[in-house]
């Protein structure tokens, strides 16, 4: 059976901080982020399926990105967990939502760690393809399942 692949774009605004970075972005600023999410699979094989021909449904696919993804980032601030701790703290709820990682939340590291929650959530014989990551209009990181095999 051949495969297909399925991408399904999002949308959410995001901010961050590079700590420790040379530049202006060391500096809590926002993006209007892009996401691109590609899976691949075989379309589903049984005629009597509501699924027929489907690698999976689309509506299945923006659920989980929007589960494991979207509902936790969009308008979110990401910083590294080690990033000003006091000054976070003393801001109290002017913050908002705040996640706090264990990485530089670079396009990159976003990436790696999207990946990884995309790959645990999807049903069985579906496969992350690749993820596009676009921070701005002319600048984006891309991830593929290729280049990262699961260890």
């Amino acid at each position: 059976m051949p495969k297909v692949r399925l991408t399904k774009e999002f949308k959410f605004e995001m901010a961050h901080a590079l700590a420790g970075y040379p530049g202006p972005c060391r500096f809590i600023h926002g993006h209007s982020y892009e996401l691109f999410v590609t899976v691949s699979g075989e379309p589903i094989p049984d005629i009597n399926s509501p699924y027929s021909g489907m690698v999976m449904d689309f509506g299945q696919l923006k659920e989980i990105v929007r589960q494991q993804i979207i509902d936790a980032f969009d308008h979110s601030l990401v910083l590294h967990k080690e990033t000003a701790p006091q000054q976070i703290k003393e801001m109290g709820e002017f913050v908002g939502r705040l996640i706090l990682t264990d990485y530089q939340p670079t396009s990159e590291n976003l990436l790696i760690d999207f990946a990884g929650k995309l790959r645990n959530a999807l049903p069985g014989k579906v496969n992350l393809f690749s993820l596009k990551l676009r921070e701005t209009v002319t600048s984006y990181a891309e991830w593929y399942a290729d280049d990262n095999p699961v260890q």
